[in-house]
């Protein structure tokens, strides 16, 4: 959503931290809600006690005068005694029954009632509009018949004098210099911090200032990354009559978060309907097909989640709802009804994961509810996604209903609510993913709702073939209206730029491209600023190919004349800047811009200047448009088995227009399998202002002789489709139009619910659905009684036409195959392969990642720290506490030992070279061996050997002198029995206190007294207490059988601690020479000993 209403209180704090100083008085206010302390308010704000006050709420209620919800000429006491018998009361709005639970308390201002003026500025496509009136207040009326207006163009600055001539005629003297000068102001304002509406009623004009009185606004949210400094923290109140649950404010924070879009709407908590629906305009024609069937008070929620959320963002989507619907139970069970339209990206199977995740942590709570499940969807890898829902539905213990695209979209609501029988499940499609399955072209028949087109084509019937022949190689030729912008956009030479790395659509194209019979795939190049220039590698069916990609637009450009569309996947940041770059080049034609959210000021001066340049934008939030046996913009269409079962690689007869591009897909599936297919169709956009409109396109096909019929999905919000009414009742358009408006449920709500798209909302009556749907049908368009009967009334008027002879049918040729992608074919199952590496330690594939299983939020939530996350990475499972302890002593002590051992020397040399961190540590790394710092697992090897034989320590010690060598872990150049090492002694202590048994570590230390008696310094050192104490640890910590205790032995795992801890110290080292800036380092002569052989010396 785009508009968005803001409180009284927070529109007046804008005002007053942005209107320049001396255009009007300050507003005063103080808020107050359930929690407000009232003795500390009145020392915030001292002139609470010493004025007359005027109370009201604030919480989006329109005319609360006349309401009597306005308390005026009072003093503090009097506003706390009003405030207090309505905190938390019930207040009738309307339809609406709300709470009521926030206030604003203002001084009271006494003025004359000529004094009073209003003022309201609101932005529409073609710019913005100031109306203004001097006869202000409560009782003003009519505003648009009374007040005088100045509409401005986008760009367009007033000037005061503009204002006074177009705005202030009823206004002299003074007061009309003051007014001038505020609105020029108050405009600036409204453009530089982005609101959409702004209302002040009453603005009063005195001889000495400009006061504020009331104030309605609304921001654009969409700019809340362009304002957010000027702005601060805005909060969004909910319409009032509903009250914002902790659920909703979940879902939003879940929203903001994500890349996909995730919406939840509470209509009525007690509610026996529950949706959870993929996709803007899906989700409202959910809504609206409940509410027609007779269930709109017993409907809990709007929401939807699209584009492509991942299984973990759906499954806490799903927790959420299923939570609030399982809160208590329904006399007659509930439904739970899980819809969609066809997917054009979205992977159906992992949403459907997270779906069935949630039911399965919900079942007993289903059960006990007697909720019954009804899924309809399709889309990418859908099949695996029914299936995984139809398994889940014979162990969850209700009944499940699963459907896909050969089920019209909302006919599961019909089977829900009982007014349509439930069929046996249907059979699986013959084709999955981007190919036909063997044998699936010669057996896929029609759907059943459609059997009919096998006899009305039979040549026995219509006395020719049931398709004209298509030749492959003929290039079609662009059909150019009689006026500029009405060309036909795309044929089957169009070459189209891409801006973004979107690979996996630019695929999506090139198959498209190779299933239609193309000669060229339409992708001619890539934009992508943040690399250099570079070829990306593509499939053209069977080979590979290369699209190059560069960092300049211009490049791209220069190098390809021949592109006249770019298709811009920009983000909602920077889409404006690279489209706005796009129009600098005159032979784009066409830009769609795919992003959502793009600020709506940015959007019309966008379609401004690609409107003086005769160029035509698709979008923004939109999926595209698609050209059947022609070309295809990024994801439209969705996967290979869509555009083959919806026969999207040739053209049909009918063309269409729609807001939503999810469901633009569903009206693919729709026309083909009730006429001869889609011609053309484009999904114009969900926000406010598409680039282009619904007359824009229809008057296109309309002119274009292979259209023989027009298909138009509108919605709520907005007023386009009259223009529509219009051309037909002017006969402009005389070709059928079947057009169905959707959001026909938002009338039955008792608040107001703003829809997915940020255009789906109704300002006024002439923009509900009812009445746009009833305008279309009284000027001559077919418009069906529901969007469920919609396939029906094009199913009839495409008879009609057949029976005319107006349309022909044409001979059906098999398309090409398309091999499928490796990564998708696994994705499907289809296939498997040995993998190239195996990991046992760590997953980070998931919404989490794992250390051997364990949640990385668990792992830093548990406080496991280092040990513990060492024996997840090392070991794969946790150990005891004091495990992980020793562990942690062993990187503590084996950290460093100071700059003269060889280690820390070549790290200190390396980096006095002038080397980066990586190879001074690695050269510091590469000396640990048997001499250096290796000795822990030589010692543990050794000394787990000679106990493991029996040996006696006397015997062990005999025995390597016999073989001479030398006992790895014993002896040190510089500590002794008389100078002990600290550290041994440390880690000595610990282990004999806290391990549960040290067999070995004894018999080491009775080693080191026969070792010492000998020389003193023969001491068990560092290496060997941590190599043998380690081995006691692994033995008898009961954690590791026998086998595997010896398997971390001999693979190097006692030595992995010295290079763990010591990399800590090398490291020390490194930074340490950078802090001191030490130069290159040169060993010095008198260090060096030079022996030169005898023979040489004369």
């Amino acid at each position: 959503m785009s508009a968005k209403a803001i409180r009284e209180a927070t529109g007046k704090t804008l005002l007053n931290n942005h209107l320049p100083s001396g255009v009007c008085a300050p507003c005063r206010f103080a808020a107050v809600t359930q929690d407000t302390d009232w003795t500390e308010l009145s020392q915030q704000h001292p002139w609470l006690t010493s004025e007359k006050l005027v109370v009201k709420p604030d919480q989006l209620i329109k005319r609360r005068g006349k309401l009597g919800l306005i308390k005026v000429g009072t003093d503090y006491k009097g506003v706390q005694e009003w405030v207090n018998q309505r905190m938390n009361k019930d207040q009738v709005v309307g339809k609406a029954v709300g709470k009521l639970r926030t206030f604003i308390i203002e001084p009271f201002l006494p003025h004359n009632q000529a004094d009073e003026a209003y003022v309201c500025i609101y932005s529409h496509r073609h710019g913005d509009t100031i109306l203004f009136t001097h006869e202000g207040g409560v009782d003003i009326g009519d505003v648009d018949a009374k007040a005088l207006k100045l509409d401005l163009a986008i760009e367009e600055q007033p000037t005061e004098d503009k204002i006074k001539k177009k705005l202030l005629t009823h206004i002299n003297g003074l007061h009309r210099e003051k007014a001038a000068t505020f609105i020029k102001a108050l405009y600036d304002l409204y453009v530089d911090l982005n609101f959409t509406y702004l209302e002040i009623n009453p603005l009063v004009i005195t001889a000495s200032d400009i006061h504020i009185l009331d104030l309605a606004a609304k921001l654009d949210a969409t700019a809340e990354f362009l304002c957010k400094a000027k702005w601060g923290d805005i909060e969004y109140p909910p319409p009032f009559g509903r009250d914002a649950l902790p659920e909703e404010a979940f879902i939003a924070d879940l929203d903001a978060k994500s890349g996909a879009s995730l919406k939840l709407t509470i209509l009525n908590e007690k509610g026996r309907i529950w949706t959870m629906v993929a996709g803007g305009g899906a989700s409202v024609i959910y809504s609206d097909t409940i509410c027609e069937l007779g269930g709109a008070g017993e409907l809990a929620n709007y929401g939807e989640y699209s584009g492509a959320p991942s299984e973990q963002q759906t499954y806490e989507y799903a927790k959420t709802i299923l939570s609030l619907m399982t809160k208590e139970a329904h006399p007659q069970g509930k439904l739970l009804i899980i819809g969609g339209g066809i997917a054009n990206f979205t992977n159906v199977a992992a949403t459907f994961k997270g779906i069935v995740r949630a039911l399965q942590q919900f079942q007993a709570k289903l059960v006990e509810g007697k909720v019954s499940i009804f899924v309809r969807r399709a889309g990418p890898n859908y099949q695996e996604g029914l299936r995984v829902m139809r398994e889940v539905g014979k162990t969850l213990g209700i009944p499940v209903h699963v459907f896909g695209n050969e089920t019209h979209m909302t006919a599961i609501v019909s089977m829900a609510l009982g007014k349509r029988p439930i069929p046996r499940e249907p059979t699986v499609e013959s084709h999955t993913a981007n190919f036909l399955l063997p044998g699936g072209q010669n057996t896929a028949g029609p759907p059943v709702e459609i059997s009919y087109l096998k006899e009305m084509f039979s040549p026995a019937k219509t006395g020719q073939s049931p398709r004209l022949e298509r030749r492959a190689e003929k290039i079609e030729q662009p059909v150019v209206s009689g006026k500029k912008q009405l060309r036909q956009l795309f044929h089957k030479g169009t070459k189209a730029i891409i801006w973004g790395m979107q690979t996996r659509a630019v695929q999506g194209m090139l198959d498209f491209d190779f299933v239609c019979s193309r000669a060229e795939p339409s992708v001619a190049a890539m934009v992508y600023p943040f690399t250099g220039d570079h070829k990306q590698k593509f499939y053209w069916g069977h080979k590979e190919i290369l699209v190059p990609v560069y960092k300049s637009m211009a490049d791209a450009m220069k190098k390809h004349p021949d592109a006249d569309v770019l298709i811009n996947f920009a983000s909602l940041r920077s889409a404006y800047d690279s489209t706005v770059e796009t129009l600098t080049f005159p032979q784009i034609r066409t830009i769609a811009i795919i992003a959502e959210g793009i600020p709506e000021n940015l959007t019309r001066i966008l379609i401004k200047r690609a409107n003086e340049q005769g160029v035509s934008i698709i979008g923004p939030a939109t999926v595209g448009g698609i050209k059947p046996g022609c070309f295809k913009i990024g994801n439209t269409g969705g996967m290979m088995d869509n555009i083959l079962h919806s026969k999207l690689y040739r053209p049909g007869s009918v063309a269409y227009v729609s807001r939503s591009g999810g469901m633009s897909n569903e009206l693919n599936n729709l026309i083909s399998h009730n006429t001869d297919g889609v011609y053309e169709g484009v999904a114009i956009g969900g926000d406010r202002y598409p680039g282009t409109n619904f007359m824009d396109h229809l008057l296109r096909y309309h002119d274009n002789p292979e259209v023989k019929m027009l298909v138009l999905l509108g919605e709520v919000g907005g007023v386009e489709e009259y223009e529509v009414c219009d051309a037909l009742k002017s006969k402009r358009i005389v070709k059928p139009l079947v057009a169905w408006c959707i959001g026909t449920c938002a009338g039955m709500f008792s608040s107001e619910v703003q829809f997915g798209h940020a255009g789906a909302c109704a300002n006024a009556e002439r923009e509900t659905a009812l009445a746009k749907n009833k305008a279309l049908a009284q000027c001559g368009a077919y418009v069906p009684p529901s969007f469920d009967n919609l396939g029906e009334e094009v199913s009839s008027v495409y008879q009609k036409l057949l029976k005319e002879g107006i349309i022909v049918p044409r001979e059906e040729v098999p398309p090409p195959t398309v091999p499928m992608d490796y990564s998708w074919a696994r994705e499907l199952g289809l296939i498997r392969k040995p993998a190239s590496f195996m990991t046992s330690i760590s997953d980070e594939r998931g919404q989490e990642l794992l250390y051997a299983g364990m949640p990385i939020s668990a792992v830093l939530e548990q406080g496991l720290g280092i040990g513990g996350t060492l024996s997840l990475l090392w070991f794969q499972r946790r150990l005891p506490p004091y495990a992980t302890t020793f562990l942690e002593m062993c990187l503590m002590v084996t950290a460093d030992h100071g700059p003269a051992v060889s280690g820390a020397h070549n790290t200190i040399v390396c980096t006095r070279a002038g080397k980066d961190l990586v190879s001074s540590l690695v050269s510091g790394l590469l000396t640990i061996g048997d001499r250096f710092g290796g000795a822990l697992d030589g010692a543990a090897r050794q000394f787990s050997e000679a106990f493991d034989k029996g040996l006696l320590p006397m015997e062990f010690v005999n025995d390597m002198r016999k073989k001479g060598q030398l006992i790895m872990g014993i002896g040190h150049r510089v500590k002794s029995l008389n100078n002990p090492d600290k550290r041994v002694e440390i880690i000595k202590n610990f282990v004999q206190k806290e391990f549960p048994a040290t067999p070995l570590l004894d018999y080491a230390l009775e080693v080191e007294k026969i070792t010492t008696s000998k020389k003193p310094n023969l001491i068990l050192n560092v290496d060997g207490v941590i190599g043998v104490a380690f081995v006691d640890l692994l033995r008898n910590s009961g954690s590791f059988t026998r086998e595997e205790a010896e398997e971390y032995i001999n693979i190097g795992t006692i030595n992995g601690l010295f290079v763990l801890g010591r990399s800590m110290g090398f490291i020390g080292h490194f930074l340490d020479q950078k802090r001191l800036k030490q130069g290159l380092y040169r060993h010095p002569w008198d260090d060096i000993s030079y022996v030169m052989p005898e023979h040489y010396a004369s």
